[in-house]
């Protein structure tokens, strides 16, 4: 839980990095009332932080002109949380960016008190995160270009390469990337399509970067259209699923593809449209809890038939 220490050192950091903030401002940021802010303010001062304040509607809170505290200052759970962070990136065996690792964590810990040194690296020596590969080694070699385009907001060419299908030149404006089951995705305005699409790094076979610039859409998130398209997906099937857990149980488990569950009265069913049973089938299959396929026949024998591949393995 975030103690009152940890919001106080949050604002201290904010007042570092920000000019000029009012109480509202401060208030929403830290999830306190302005009263709060105002005793935060006054702990700051007690602990030698010289911290200015201006009344009036252009008025708030600002640091002295020039006043620097050292470079860094961790609590218990940013180094926890910065241990993490840095142990899950190694465990997804971005090659490229291990030596990247190691000197950071090497940074961190020389500036970081004895005590936060050793809880860092008790997390770093005591903790496992099984994790899926970080991707193929030809997406590895595409994330820090597209990441570059990302941040610059610049447009790209690729040459993407479907199942069966020669590689098909696009313009991309790329808003996003995100990484799910061992393989990472950029997702963006197509060009070619004239509407947002999701791309897989492993069917990339070229990128280039372009002078072109672009402008992000607000809050989009890459990882939300993905499951969006995914609940969506244009097919020419109905299927309906009776499930068999409560709508707590299957909610939690969907994530946000639980828009197609359906509850009907004591009932809860899973109804959307697909274009592959076969793919549905394999999805349905993961599924930690019970369930009867109401419909379509063509689901059942899709579902038959990789029971039948799984088990041709034992």
């Amino acid at each position: 839980m975030t103690g009152p220490t940890t919001r106080v050192l949050a604002l201290l950091e904010l007042l570092q990095s920000h000019k000029r903030l009012n109480g509202s401002e401060l208030a929403e940021m830290l999830g306190v009332d302005k009263r709060t802010v105002r005793r935060y303010v006054r702990a700051l001062e007690d602990l030698g932080i010289p911290v200015t304040t201006e009344q009036g509607p252009h008025g708030g809170y600002m640091l002295v002109a020039g006043f620097k505290l050292p470079p860094m200052m961790f609590t218990h759970e940013e180094t926890l949380a910065l241990s993490l962070g840095l142990l899950a990136a190694k465990t997804l065996q971005l090659t490229d960016a291990s030596p990247a690792l190691t000197s950071v964590q090497a940074k961190l810990e020389r500036v970081m008190p004895e005590h936060i040194q050793a809880r860092a690296r008790s997390i770093t020596q005591h903790t496992n995160l099984l994790l899926p590969d970080g991707g193929l080694p030809q997406e590895q070699a595409l994330l820090m270009p597209l990441m570059e385009a990302i941040e610059s907001q610049r447009r790209v060419q690729i040459i993407y390469v479907g199942k069966e299908k020669a590689g098909l030149e696009r313009e991309l404006d790329p808003y996003g990337m995100f990484y799910r089951l061992g393989h990472w995705y950029i997702g963006g305005f197509c060009h070619l399509r004239q509407a947002l699409r999701i791309f897989r790094l492993d069917r990339l076979a070229e990128v280039t970067l372009l002078k072109d610039k672009f402008e992000r859409p607000t809050n989009y998130n890459a990882a939300e259209q993905f499951n969006e398209n995914l609940c969506n997906m244009p097919g020419n099937l109905a299927v309906r699923v009776l499930l068999h857990t409560d709508l707590d149980t299957a909610t939690r488990e969907l994530g946000s593809s639980a828009s197609i569950l359906k509850p009907e009265g004591d009932a809860l069913y899973i109804e959307t449209m697909v274009d592959s049973t076969h793919w549905f089938a394999w999805w349905l299959a993961r599924l930690p809890f019970d369930f009867t396929i109401i419909g379509p026949d063509s689901l059942k024998q899709a579902l038959r038939e990789r029971a039948e591949k799984l088990m041709s393995y034992c």
